[in-house]
């Protein structure tokens, strides 16, 4: 009798007596399909905070999303370490009231409608604090079903994540030296930079400097230096690994597009596993002509923010790798849509992985590799005691290979106590990239 009355109340009791399904089975399958609609409804998004941090050399923003039921958050990641002050702002002063009493089991709508309600959108602000929501709410959804992220969409492709690491140095030595190490820590896949990106230290004439043009802590690079010195880098670095280590390289888009496909064809004897960013976003165009020069495997799309950047290079398969940062794009749910499309055209993924990336971030990257069919590499930077402290369940490495925490959602807690510890910087280094100038003074774009 409870029960008809409760599906009576649901009005469900008549329909379903009607067709003659009120059996004990079809009584139990309504009653759960009752609850689970009354316990979605419940479920309500009751605040959007943004909080901010820097345990390591990068502002790192994380958002939390309460909700209605008790102790039930979710955590996303949004940061934008070189602008966390306009982050913070838009989740705080746009996010949050808009999520205010919205369903947070309807992950798609929200997102959205989120987007949307900007009227102009695709920017690198509004699509990290956009970021942080999408991805607390796939947290609560994974917390909620009692799985790790990763079961919801379907279950493992693969056992691990399988990564590369940086090696670097000012001179060779310093870079086999590097290698080395990284080969003993179980890396197969490996990163080699001769210096900072550009190898700046190479450089020696500022002119710049000496007219007066600029401020005196203005970097220098010039191209001539950084090409011949790659080209030298990798040669030295094969002869002493040989030919089964997987090699990588960032170009960092700091050189000319004429001399960015030179540099790759003089580097294709050398196989390289492939080169990143070798020309910046807002010269796209030239991918064509890199296509038709070179056969090296080329990852982009570090800087994109908006799918006008990365749909036309996935379905002219001009590109091998995509690399775009989780949060820039706008989330999780973005980047699930970019993985399938370039699954169609034969492009792989290299998650943007760097020490400007939470945690919660990195976890969000690994549960997508691990369920993508066209999963290619993986970025991965170590964690500090304090990003440890901060973040428990911090993903792991072992063996070249990376680890989440199989607890539900991303596996990854918050220990806001501890996050007071580190403020951010607004206004040092970490805010913003120092400029990088040639001899003349023209500056180099990142």
């Amino acid at each position: 009798m409870k029960r008809r009355n409760l599906l009576k109340s649901l009005g469900l009791g008549a329909s379903l007596g009607a067709l003659g399904v009120l059996d004990r089975r079809g009584l139990h399958a309504a009653e759960a399909t009752a609850a689970a609609a009354k316990g979605s409804a419940r479920l309500k998004i009751t605040k959007v905070r943004a909080i901010a941090m820097r345990p390591g050399g990068s502002n790192l923003i994380v958002v939390k999303v309460e909700t209605s039921e008790p102790g039930l958050y979710g955590l996303g990641c949004a940061t934008y370490t070189q602008r966390p002050s306009p982050v913070l702002a838009a989740v705080h002063d746009f996010l949050d009231p808009f999520s205010h009493g919205r369903d947070a089991d309807n992950i798609e709508d929200l997102w959205q409608n989120a987007y949307t309600s900007s009227y102009w959108r695709n920017g690198p602000v509004l699509n990290n604090a956009l970021s942080g929501l999408d991805m607390a709410l796939w947290d609560i959804k994974g917390k909620r079903a009692g799985m790790p992220v990763h079961q919801l969409l379907g279950g493992k492709c693969r056992f691990a994540v399988d990564c590369y690491s940086h090696a670097g140095g000012r001179d060779l030595k310093d870079v086999v030296d590097s290698v080395r190490s990284k080969v003993q820590q179980g890396f197969r896949h490996i990163r080699i930079q001769m210096g900072s990106y550009g190898s700046e230290h190479l450089s020696t004439r500022a002119d710049f400097r000496d007219a007066g043009f600029g401020l005196p802590q203005d970097k220098l690079m010039d191209s001539l230096p950084y090409l011949k010195a790659t080209v030298k880098m990798f040669d030295h670095v094969r002869t002493e690994f040989g030919d089964d280590l997987e090699l990588l390289h960032d170009i960092h888009e700091r050189i000319e597009p004429r001399d960015a496909i030179r540099l790759l064809k003089e580097l294709e004897r050398f196989r390289p596993f492939f080169i990143e960013d070798p020309v910046a976003p807002e010269a796209n165009d030239y991918f064509r002509q890199i296509r038709a020069a070179t056969t090296v495997p080329i990852a982009m799309g570090e800087l994109f923010n908006s799918p006008h950047e990365w749909v036309p290079l996935i379905k002219e398969r001009l590109i091998d790798f995509i690399r775009v940062h989780l949060s820039q794009t706008g989330g999780f749910s973005v980047a699930r849509k970019i993985a399938t499309l370039a699954e169609f055209f034969n492009v792989r993924s290299a998650w943007h992985g760097p020490g400007d990336t939470s945690p919660v971030g990195h976890a969000a990257n690994l549960h997508l590799d691990l369920v993508i069919p066209n999963f290619g590499i993986q970025e991965v930077v170590p964690f500090n005691e304090a990003t440890q402290e901060i973040f428990p369940g911090c993903p792991t490495v072992k063996n070249g290979y990376a680890y989440v925490n199989e607890a539900p959602g991303w596996g990854v807690d918050f220990n806001e106590t501890a996050a007071k510890k580190y403020p951010i910087d607004n206004a040092g280094r970490s805010a913003y990239w120092e400029p990088v100038r040639r001899r003349d003074g023209s500056a180099v774009r990142p």
